[in-house]
């Protein structure tokens, strides 16, 4: 079913939830098979928490610090380095960056630390780092620097393969006294919307998607959905949806609040499936929900996001990542194939003129190959190497 307004959603939401929630699934996973086959791709990546300092307070977060226990207000470019290298000898290919909202507007040692830095604003900070990484690894960033205009993106486009920003909700009432967004001007749902079309405008690659649990309601998350529909039906540029479980984090006012049940994140995703249609990459974050991971890709899941093999999830510590062979181990229990992605989306690198800045578009054409997928076996024929050797078949796969 198409849904062009809020009423035709409205009367979807209600057949919705009239519908066993195994219909759902098998409606979303024959989506889902139909577009992307057995592949489920993940982007192993390294976390470099640019600064810890945030001029929001939104009510579950643990990442933002105030500045007596941040330490450092931001990494030194050599420190920056330092974990970018550090990833890129344990095979990671994404530097993904990731920061507080414009701290230097809420706290004075952000701006004295910019000041010494040589720069007048965290997002320009964030260039430099960005640049460094670009132009000393191998590595390709991908930022969440928080909400973008057009200056801005105009500006960090040039070194950057991809960059995010989660909708989390379009509800308003979740900026409201009590709320989990209240004081937080970077969480109004306008404001988030706007910086999605702002990265439209500008042909970046871009990973947006939802929060669930936090006191929204099942039609609200439609209406997130289809405003993240109809944005990338103007602009094309939306490259994949999180569908992101709330996880309580001691020492935050959201630290008693009920996490969503398993059976709400299903719900969420097949409804995120149906929405966005067969061709849109749906991400649930895999250590986040480690027992559901074979009904997160029945229910439309084809994507695992950034894995680390080196450093933790600094927004959700207390949820370590999955080794990567356990996670290759689930996701071929599940009958499907985990397969290496870069930062920037497989439909994206295949068109990197379009997408990319040149520097950019040129270290992903070198790393990608037809599929717009990283080339993890580097011989190619004429290279003067020889063959590597491989695997025989096995017989039921060749039909004897």
């Amino acid at each position: 079913m198409r849904i062009e307004d809020v009423d035709s959603a409205v009367s979807w939401a209600e057949a919705l939830g009239r519908e066993p929630l195994g219909a759902l699934l098998d409606q979303a996973e024959a989506m889902t098979l139909a577009s992307f086959g057995a592949t489920v791709t993940y982007s192993r990546k390294v976390f470099i928490p640019l600064t810890h300092l945030c001029r929001d307070v939104c009510h579950y977060c643990t990442f933002a610090k105030a500045p007596r226990s941040a330490g450092s207000p931001y990494l030194s470019i050599d420190q920056v380095l330092e974990i970018a290298r550090a990833g890129e000898a344990a095979g990671c290919r994404e530097a993904l960056f990731t920061l507080g909202d414009r701290p230097e507007d809420r706290y004075a040692v952000a701006r004295e630390a910019l000041d010494a830095l040589g720069h007048d604003s965290t997002l320009s900070y964030l260039r430099e780092a960005a640049a460094a990484v670009l132009a000393e690894t191998s590595l390709l960033p991908h930022l969440n620097p928080g909400i973008m205009g057009d200056a801005d993106l105009a500006m960090l486009r040039p070194v950057a393969a991809s960059m995010g920003l989660m909708l989390e909700s379009t509800s308003d009432r979740l900026c409201a006294k009590g709320r989990p967004h209240h004081g937080s001007p970077d969480k109004v749902p306008a404001v988030r919307l706007e910086a999605i079309e702002a990265a439209g405008r500008a042909r970046v690659p871009f990973t947006t998607g939802l929060l669930i649990g936090i006191g929204e309601t099942r039609m609200e998350r439609i209406e997130a959905l289809l405003a993240i529909r109809d944005a990338h039906a103007r602009h094309g540029h939306v490259q994949e949806v999180i569908v992101q479980n709330f996880r309580a984090k001691p020492d935050t006012r959201m630290a008693d609040h009920v996490e969503p049940p398993l059976e709400e994140h299903l719900w969420t995703v097949a409804a995120a499936r149906l929405i966005l249609g067969p061709e849109m990459t749906i991400q649930a974050p895999p250590n986040l929900q480690p027992d559901g991971l074979a009904a997160l890709m029945r229910a439309g899941v084809n994507d695992w996001g950034g894995v680390s093999p080196v450093t933790p999830d600094h927004v959700n510590p207390e949820a370590p990542w999955p080794h990567l062979m356990a996670l290759a181990a689930a996701t071929a229990a599940a009958g499907r194939v985990l397969t290496e992605r870069l930062a920037v989306g497989p439909a994206y690198a295949k068109a990197p003129e379009r997408w990319l800045e040149p520097e950019v578009a040129l270290k992903v054409r070198r790393a990608v190959d037809a599929r717009g997928l990283p080339i993890v076996e580097r011989w190619r024929a004429g290279a003067g190497e020889p063959s590597p050797v491989l695997p025989l078949a096995r017989r039921t796969l060749l039909g004897g």
